[in-house]
């Protein structure tokens, strides 16, 4: 069998027509003809005038175990490159896949036991009254050991929690201006029907700021650009409290966690190419740590695009550990350790000390920013 699953030379008395095919391989008609398309599973031979497809026996072996991928959910792109493979390099693609799989289906199971809990909470926050809760938090920026400069921001106050991770040749400056548009929430007398308005408000408000300046500097030097010297911009990850209520905003690939009963979920999702890919299931999460185009995002605050955040309304509860990050963190400490050193921690001080130390003792390849914040009955 050559490349594309087509056999050569074969005799024409041997063919199957692309009814008896599918009977044997158990592919549908239709699907044998996407399949073709795609170049996956190309006839033998396609008579020219009737434009009937036929296929050789020998081509079996191929289109069962297209088959067999898909009922296991794997995508066509995917499959395609596990058929070219030799067998013991096929198995080690279907086991490395199956696990992925494993792994998302237990981060599906993390975020429907998350969002059942929230709902929950919701009704009963409607017959109950509000266990009253202070929060303790801590912030910690730390420039790593490669980078030049530090274009990282982060902001722990008494309702207000923050972290934006800046890029180009203004990234430091950018990101703490989204983070001082948000510092006058903490004055205000918000209640909970007013927090999810009156955060994406103010991130609207750093927005348009830095699309003026951005145009004042273009103005101010008759050029068309800062462009051409790199567009700046930064992430935004924020929350901001309200009793027991919690309005989050996110855009870019900063990330917002929660550690409770049922263990740390990451309840943002990034705004990145690599993160697209994954979705699509064109990338693993392992191959997306080491993708060129990693650093790449679709969404941020750098005030040449609609500004698009995130926005969700959470119920905080007693006990419950939040941390917000940047890629720096991250891109170095595995999510299982993150877990470990907010479970283990004495409060929030200790939480982005120890984050931070163990971002160092990776490399520090990048800026890193942490958050941690503790809810406690008042």
């Amino acid at each position: 069998m050559d490349g594309d699953g087509r056999t050569a030379p074969y005799d024409d008395a041997e063919l199957l027509t692309i009814g008896a095919f599918a009977r044997a391989s158990r592919l549908s008609p239709k699907a044998l003809r996407l399949y073709d398309e795609l170049g996956l599973l190309p006839p033998a031979h396609v008579d020219p005038h009737s434009g009937y497809r036929h296929y050789a026996p020998a081509q079996l072996e191929r289109a069962r175990l297209v088959a067999w991928l898909r009922r296991l959910g794997m995508p066509l792109a995917r499959i395609r490159e596990v058929c070219e493979l030799a067998p013991d390099a096929a198995a080690v693609a279907v086991a490395a896949y199956w696990a992925q799989v494993e792994a998302d289906t237990a981060a599906r199971r993390d975020l429907a036991a998350f969002l059942v809990d929230q709902l929950e909470r919701k009704n009963t926050a409607m017959t109950t009254p509000h266990t009253p809760l202070t929060m303790r938090c801590a912030a910690l920026t730390d420039q790593g050991l490669v980078r030049p400069a530090h274009q990282d921001a982060a902001y722990a106050g008494p309702r207000l929690l923050a972290v934006a991770d800046g890029y180009g040749p203004d990234g430091g400056q950018a990101a703490k201006a989204a983070i001082d548009a948000l510092k006058g929430l903490e004055d205000q007398d918000l209640t909970s029907a007013d927090l999810l308005g009156a955060l994406e408000e103010a991130a609207h408000r750093a927005h348009r700021a830095h699309r003026a300046h951005r145009a004042h500097r273009a103005g101010g030097d008759h050029r068309a650009a800062p462009a051409a010297e790199g567009t700046t911009g930064c992430t935004l990850t924020a929350l901001l409290r309200s009793g027991t209520q919690l309005a989050l905003l996110h855009v870019g690939d900063s990330r917002a966690y929660v550690l409770r009963d049922s263990g740390l979920l990451q309840i943002t999702h990034d705004h990145s190419l690599v993160q697209s890919l994954i979705d699509e299931g064109r990338l693993t999460p392992e191959e997306a740590a080491s993708h060129p185009q990693r650093a790449q995002l679709l969404r941020s605050l750098d005030g040449t695009t609609e500004f698009a955040p995130d926005l969700q309304l959470l119920e905080a509860r007693p006990g419950e550990r939040y941390l917000l990050c940047t890629d720096g963190l991250t891109g170095v400490v595995p999510a299982g350790t993150i877990q470990q050193v907010l479970t283990a921690a004495d409060g929030p001080d200790q939480a982005v000390r120890e984050l931070i130390r163990l971002a160092r003792e990776a490399g520090a390849p990048d800026n890193v920013a942490c958050v941690v914040a503790e809810m406690t009955g008042a």
